[in-house]
């Protein structure tokens, strides 16, 4: 993201019936991103299952991943070139249709079919589908849409999700972007559909920073990078001349703190997205850990080492201004993440011998432990539903894990020889971390569901570190 303002426009059109006709196609509004289904619910961007869908942290996927889901390659009223790299219309309606296809698919919920390989739909049938053709290949759900090139550069695209067996659309939304944001536009209706079949709240239009590394092993360069959930659009924010380590997104989405380390000497930053500049929050000449964002913005939680002390402080994220110590006991109290709501946070400490997980409340206050399961416990990460902490569990080998808040239900997601530094997906369905390959040293993305079962590897140009899932792009 760059000084560029992003021009993401809700086409309201969708919401009511519309002409299968070129000329008669939905002209756009001025209001933010956001579905054009009746059925939305209040400011979540994407429509809302009646029933309510699946719930809680883990479920039970069968029924889902058993809908047949046919996504069709997106139609263009006319194949005329874009402003897009991705080339025509055509190809563009091509490309969008493939990422819906492998962000459904890569999520573990569902088995989605296409586009390869099934009947592509003609521009008018897009909002009229061939429901009979559909019913013979055995699709329960079926997800068409369109493209079509501005006449001010910019590209609008129609997205419908329909049940086949009932013959009538479930959701539909539209979204005019620019030419550079057009792979938005794909991720904007993959959560559409995912939000409308699950019931869950969307994610797949969201960032990520990270970590990214290159050189020999001992002699690691590190850079701040930023890229989409789903591994495109790799941006480096930071030339490397000083160490990067553990970013972490604003709430809002317009900045990324993180630790910067140039001389040896440790320096806490604030990356404004917008104007590409950034701002010291603090500089330290003790070591310094693991800066954290308040969920209002307004604090910077990290960790500094006093002689051979290691505790827990809060600033203002506005910089200036004295530090506040919340942790005072001997040994080394590293990290924090706050609970959804503010009133707590999350930390690990070697107080009682060896790395454990720890809450207290967000002054300081109430210091209890609640990691008990034997091995060490690192890398605390709260959930944003608040109902679950992921973890690294150090016994033997590093692999993530979660637990509820009061220390119960620990539950491996990974086993591997060393999986670290969770991070959730902005509806908490998801954790992405990074795993270490033995001898080499080579570091990698990777991302789990909560049921453990669906794993997969995030393509990234070079070695890749230290994932921090921002929330959903406004």
């Amino acid at each position: 993201m760059t000084a560029r303002t992003l021009s993401l426009v809700l086409l309201l059109a969708l919401a009511g019936a519309v002409p299968a006709t070129a000329q008669d196609a939905p002209a756009a509004a001025t209001s933010p991103a956001a579905t054009a289904s009746p059925d939305a619910g209040p400011d979540t961007g994407v429509a809302v299952a009646e029933d309510g869908g699946l719930t809680g942290s883990v479920s039970d996927e069968s029924e889902w991943q058993d809908l047949g889901i046919a996504i069709t390659t997106f139609a263009t009223d006319a194949d005329v070139p874009t402003r897009t790299n991705a080339g025509t219309t055509a190809d563009l309606g091509r490309a969008l249709s493939q990422i819906i296809a492998a962000n459904l698919k890569n999520n573990g919920l569902f088995k989605p079919s296409g586009p390869q390989g099934l009947p592509q739909p003609a521009y008018a049938q897009v909002q009229a589908p061939d429901y009979p053709v559909w019913s013979m290949r055995s699709a329960d759900m079926l997800v068409q849409g369109y493209v079509r090139a501005n006449a001010d550069g910019q590209i609008t695209v129609g997205c419908y999700l329909y049940d086949v067996a009932l013959k009538q659309p479930l959701a539909k939304g539209g979204w005019v972007v620019a030419p550079a944001d057009w792979r938005r536009a794909a991720h904007k209706c993959s959560d559409l559909v995912y939000s409308r079949l699950s019931g869950e709240s969307p994610f797949f239009d969201s960032r990520i920073a990270y970590i990214a590394e290159t050189g020999p092993k001992g002699h690691r360069m590190k850079r701040l990078a930023v890229m989409d959930s789903d591994g495109a659009n790799h941006r480096y924010l930071t030339s490397g001349q000083a160490t990067a380590l553990t970013p972490r997104y604003s709430p809002d989405y317009r900045k990324i703190l993180y630790l910067s380390y140039l001389n040896g000497q440790p320096s806490i930053y604030v990356y404004d997205l917008a104007s590409d500049t950034q701002q010291l929050i603090t500089r330290n000449t003790n070591p310094t850990f693991a800066p954290r964002w308040s969920p209002d913005g307004k604090w910077i939680l990290y960790s500094m080492a006093t002689s051979g002390n290691t505790d827990i402080y809060r600033i203002s994220s506005a910089g200036g201004g004295a530090a506040q110590r919340l942790t005072d006991t001997p040994g080394i109290d590293i990290g924090g993440s706050y609970s959804p709501d503010g009133g707590q946070i999350v930390f690990e400490s070697d107080r009682s011998g060896s790395q454990q997980v720890y809450v207290m409340n967000a002054d300081g206050s109430n210091q209890r432990r609640i990691s008990f399961f034997g091995g060490r416990s690192a890398t605390p990460e709260w959930s944003p539903r608040g109902d679950q902490i992921a973890f690294t569990h150090i016994a033997g080998n590093l692999r993530v894990a979660v637990m509820r808040p009061d220390g119960g239900g620990m539950r491996y997601l990974t086993d591997s020889w060393q999986d670290e530094a969770p991070t959730w997906s902005p509806n908490g369905r998801i954790i992405q971390f990074f795993r270490t390959t033995r001898d080499s040293g080579l570091t990698s993305i990777w991302q789990v569901d909560l049921t453990g079962r669906n794993e997969r590897k995030l393509p990234t140009p070079v070695g890749a570190s230290d994932p921090a899932w921002g929330p959903i792009r406004p």
